[in-house]
């Protein structure tokens, strides 16, 4: 996700993050760190595409198991009271957090999330967000690099520590916290992407 410079409110005070969530409405592009408004930049087609792909996969395959809810930004995520309030490109809550969901943001971490990088946000998805989450409590964390065809895959460990899992010999990656469902990371890098119906097919939902 690309960001721009951040902005204060009218009188330059830092704001909370209630006071973030009150001034910006639903099609506001926007994180809260550390009491400033980060704008977001519009994202590239690529970007997009590939989101949207893996957000249609995503949400039919768990609605079709009742797993829980799917949501994609711009929506808010507040994983803990110390850390910033944050965008995701997509993330995941397992139906046992689903209480989780406020009506503007979801209040703790979700289970599983994933960030798609822009060249701009490369450092930003590995590293402040790879420790914020980890700290918050994401159980799962997917960074894919379309621009360097790269993937990574980080999974909280039982001291709550992230750790990092691979692929198979075939390029497969099974989720840790969504049952049954994986994706071949050589997906990410095809263009045109996949038919969206024929993987749900592979994953057996339709």
């Amino acid at each position: 996700m690309a960001l721009s410079q951040p902005h204060e409110d009218e009188r330059g005070d830092k704001i909370t993050y209630e006071e973030f969530l009150h001034s910006c409405d639903e099609d506001t592009l926007a994180e809260w760190v550390d009491g400033e408004v980060v704008m977001t930049s519009p994202a590239s087609d690529r970007h997009q595409d590939l989101c949207d792909f893996l957000v249609t996969i995503l949400r039919v395959y768990t609605e079709q198991r009742g797993l829980g809810l799917v949501r994609s930004a711009p929506f808010q995520m507040k994983t803990g009271p110390n850390l910033p309030g944050r965008e995701p490109d997509i993330l995941f809550v397992a139906k046992e957090n689903v209480p989780r969901f406020k009506n503007v943001y979801l209040d703790g971490p979700a289970d599983l999330i994933v960030e798609v990088v822009s060249p701009e946000s490369r450092l930003r998805d590995r590293g402040e967000k790879l420790a914020e989450y980890e700290m918050g409590g994401v159980r799962e964390y997917w960074v894919i690099d379309p621009g360097r065809q790269q993937a990574d895959f980080s999974v909280l460990d039982e001291g709550g520590r992230y750790e990092r899992r691979r692929p198979d010999a075939q390029g497969v990656y099974r989720s840790a916290v969504v049952p049954g469902f994986w994706i071949n990371e050589q997906w990410f890098w095809s263009d045109p992407l996949p038919k969206a119906l024929g993987v749900l097919r592979e994953l057996g939902v339709v």
